[in-house]
């Protein structure tokens, strides 16, 4: 087997573990608190569902060249995941980036399938502006060659939310990007969040 696929699945494996584990570690404390109870801080309680579109620029390395990246996903907040420091919403996302000549498309692109973990909190003294940090793992296709490319994806981001009402915010963010054989990137992105 190739050494870069066993590198990626270890890599992989190492990740799935340690998110399983944030994710059971507050499931097997809630189950040993008292029964008798009350249902607790509402905000403790609380989940959500976001759909978010992301508009960006890369900036690729070397050179600072700007190529178009459009992102679209879905995330989940569950409340009893809230004092878990690795992250309390899980999001699926699709990200195409451009990569040939050229800012909004080529034939040359990629289009990267994610899976992430984002950590939302509050900064203080304002509750219309909120933080998140944002770890995502996944694939990448690499089209335009005479073969189709897949490869290892990590994005690391960190961003703002303006808070518009309690449906609808703004996300400005700046991402680190690392593709297995492919230089770091990072990519400056504004959205659109609908929440219900």
């Amino acid at each position: 087997m190739n050494p870069a696929a066993n590198l990626t699945t270890n890599i992989l494996k190492v990740v799935l573990v340690v998110n399983l584990a944030s994710v059971m570690v507050p499931i097997c404390k809630s189950q040993e608190q008292s029964q008798t109870s009350s249902s607790g801080n509402a905000e403790e309680s609380s989940t959500s569902t976001d759909l978010f579109i992301m508009l960006g620029s890369d900036f690729v390395r070397p050179g600072l060249l700007p190529k178009a990246n459009y992102n679209i996903g879905i995330g989940h907040t569950f409340g009893f995941l809230k004092k878990n420091p690795i992250g309390d919403e899980l999001t699926f996302a699709y990200t195409y980036e451009d990569a040939g000549p050229g800012f909004w498309h080529s034939d040359l692109g990629s289009h990267t399938e994610s899976f992430g973990v984002m950590k939302n909190f509050g900064l203080p003294k304002t509750k219309r502006v909120s933080a998140y940090t944002w770890v995502q793992l996944g694939v990448t296709s690499l089209t335009g060659g005479p073969h189709v490319q897949n490869r290892f994806y990590d994005g690391e981001s960190l961003g703002a939310v303006v808070h518009i009402n309690d449906h609808n915010s703004i996300w400005i963010q700046e991402t680190f990007n690392k593709i297995v054989t492919v230089p770091w990137y990072t990519t400056t992105s504004i959205g659109y969040t609908r929440s219900w």
